[in-house]
């Protein structure tokens, strides 16, 4: 999209909390998980409106929340379903574990009552199926943990190679010195 289209389009730079809206949107936006924390994208509705979402912060959207146009109109957010993993183990303890190993890997997750939930990928699902997990893959929307530091800014930064402001050890090769491959994103998806 060129620069004069995007300056052009309506905007909408504030997000109103689910429940704090009254009426029906103006339209409604389908976003994955990735779309729902974008600071800055041009979308589209489903009846057709067009907008920028123009935010000071990257935010984590909900459903429900509302992105409030410059005109004063509400567009209405849906998660949209995505393909996921649902983790099960014989017993907490195990569920933990493999929480850990997830967590090592910087991967986004949601933490359910006797499940965890990250998204589909083969390397994974066989890395927890060997350490005794049981996979089922389903469509579902993705509301993962916010995490300690609790924003979306902070969460992009783990995706990227390379160093990562935040202390503490990652396994390393023993030839190299370098962080050990399979940590962080994997390199076969």
């Amino acid at each position: 999209m060129a620069e004069d289209e995007v300056k052009d389009m309506l905007r909408a730079t504030e997000i109103v909390p689910a429940g704090q809206w009254l009426g029906p949107p103006a339209d409604v936006v389908r976003l994955d998980y990735d779309r729902r924390t974008r600071r800055r994208i041009a979308l589209t509705g489903n009846a057709g409106t067009a907008f920028l979402l123009d935010l000071a912060k990257a935010p984590v959207l909900a459903a429900g929340d509302g992105l409030k146009l410059e005109d004063g109109r509400i567009v209405g957010v849906e998660a949209a379903a995505e393909r996921l993993m649902e983790i099960t183990c014989e017993d907490a303890r195990a569920l933990a574990r493999i929480g850990w190993h997830l967590g090592n890997r910087h991967l986004p997750c949601e933490i359910g009552e006797a499940s965890l939930l990250i998204r589909a990928d083969h390397v994974i699902a066989e890395m927890v199926r060997g350490l005794g997990a049981s996979v089922r893959e389903r469509e579902a929307p993705f509301n993962p943990e916010g995490g300690a530091y609790a924003t979306a800014a902070h969460a992009s930064q783990h995706g990227q190679a390379g160093g990562h402001g935040h202390h503490h050890e990652h396994p390393t090769s023993r030839a190299s010195g370098r962080p050990a491959s399979g940590h962080g994103r994997d390199e076969a998806r």
